[in-house]
């Protein structure tokens, strides 16, 4: 049943904020109140406009409020226009980079560092050197108090970043007292937008990266390093555990396995399938001028054709099915050895493959459902947030011995 939109693109753009309220990061009315201004019908530079006029509006309360000396109205203001930015820019997605998006994702990032300086919580943005580049991240602590706590290390997935991880992951983590360090790298967030770097497979690169960081700081227990995947992140980080030794335990929101793609809906020969990719790549073409046309379905469109091509930094359906079938956990997933929690919720597509991950895992596991009967459903527990912190480090706390 729809909440937002009887569009599906619509949608499924929407409850992205949706997904933010419970922790402050949108309010119900007004992505109702924005909704309404867009239609059903409202074509993607109706969608744009109307959620950068939302943003536009909190930002301006956010000034005002803090310029009277309202820190708290102010920073809450905050937080919304930098969700609300970036909802209005999904649509734009694709290569070359849209300046509309450009300028949205600059103006959301703006927002919620204007709101990070009002928290009461420390919320420090980091740039981690990488690669003759850097990795943007935030170092959240519980308080200022010179600590060496557990720490998680968050890492994203396909198409968000780290703001949008905050209100996912944050408040959540800091009010039972674990650091945070939210982590963007290559095909995510700014690493993506601004610095143009495709996703990669081998992300154990980036997290041993990111865990000699942590590793340097004085309010980081060493011991209790924890390594979190959200979304795609459910394939990156089981990944990187395969190779990175430091980390005290896994979860992966939701259980991803390999993601070589099914060639056999695209009419290709046993023969063919044996011999991929040395085939004649324009056997593709058809498949792809369906995707591209005007007939096309809108959300295939949006994830193949726009997403897909611009996060793996490749031009087309042939070259994307060939850089997949680069993700692959199965040659490693024997050499996971620290205690692991996956997550499998109800109408997840994604969280389907969370079984065969749980199989062929040999370290200490736990896989926890999650039920559209407790409001949990869909990708990621999106509306479930609370549900899903309460189990999940009910878990944690346990593994780590904080209990």
């Amino acid at each position: 049943m729809p909440v937002l939109s009887n569009n599906i693109m619509w949608e499924s753009f929407a409850l992205r904020a949706l997904s933010c309220t419970t922790y402050g990061g949108a309010d119900l009315g007004e992505c109702y109140a924005t909704m309404n201004r867009i239609g059903d019908t409202g074509s993607r530079e109706d969608w744009h406009r109307e959620w950068v006029q939302t943003a536009d509006r909190l930002f301006a309360i956010g000034r005002t409020c803090e310029d009277a000396g309202h820190k708290v109205s102010a920073r809450e203001a905050y937080f919304r226009a930098s969700t609300y930015y970036q909802v209005s820019y999904f649509p734009l997605f694709g290569s070359p980079v849209d300046p509309w998006l450009v300028d949205a994702f600059g103006k959301e990032t703006e927002s919620f560092l204007c709101a990070a300086k009002l928290n009461p919580s420390p919320i420090e943005p980091v740039d981690i050197p990488f690669e003759g580049a850097s990795l943007p991240a935030y170092f959240l602590k519980p308080d200022t108090h010179a600590t060496r706590r557990p720490t998680i290390l968050h890492i994203n997935g396909y198409d968000g970043n780290i703001n949008e991880m905050y209100f996912a992951h944050g408040p959540a983590a800091m009010s039972r007292n674990y650091n945070c360090l939210l982590l963007d790298g290559p095909g995510q967030g700014r690493c993506l937008i601004r610095d143009g770097l495709p996703m990669r497979p081998d992300w154990e690169t980036v997290v041993q990266t990111a865990i000699d960081y942590l590793i340097s700081c004085p309010d980081v227990d060493p011991d209790r390093i924890v390594l979190a995947g959200w979304s795609f992140g459910g394939y990156l980080a089981p990944r990187a555990a395969a190779f990175e030794k430091r980390i005290a335990a896994l979860i992966a929101d939701p259980g991803l396995w390999d993601l070589k793609p099914d060639l056999k809906p695209y009419g290709l020969s046993d023969e063919a399938i044996r011999r991929f990719p040395e085939i004649d790549r324009s056997v593709f073409s058809r498949w792809e001028e369906k995707l591209r046309s005007p007939e096309a379905d809108p959300m295939m469109h949006w994830k193949i054709v726009q997403r897909g091509l611009w996060v793996h930094g490749v031009e087309s359906l042939f070259d994307l099915i060939c850089e997949l079938g680069r993700y692959e956990l199965s040659p490693y997933v024997s050499q996971i050895e620290c205690p692991t929690l996956l997550t499998a919720a109800e109408g997840d597509s994604l969280g389907v493959q969370a079984d065969t991950l749980f199989a062929a895992l040999r370290c200490p596991k736990t896989l926890i459902r999650f039920s559209e009967a407790e409001g949990a459903n869909g990708h990621c527990e999106a509306l479930g947030r609370r549900l899903y912190h309460q189990r999940v480090f009910d878990w944690l706390d346990k593994t780590l011995g904080l209990i």
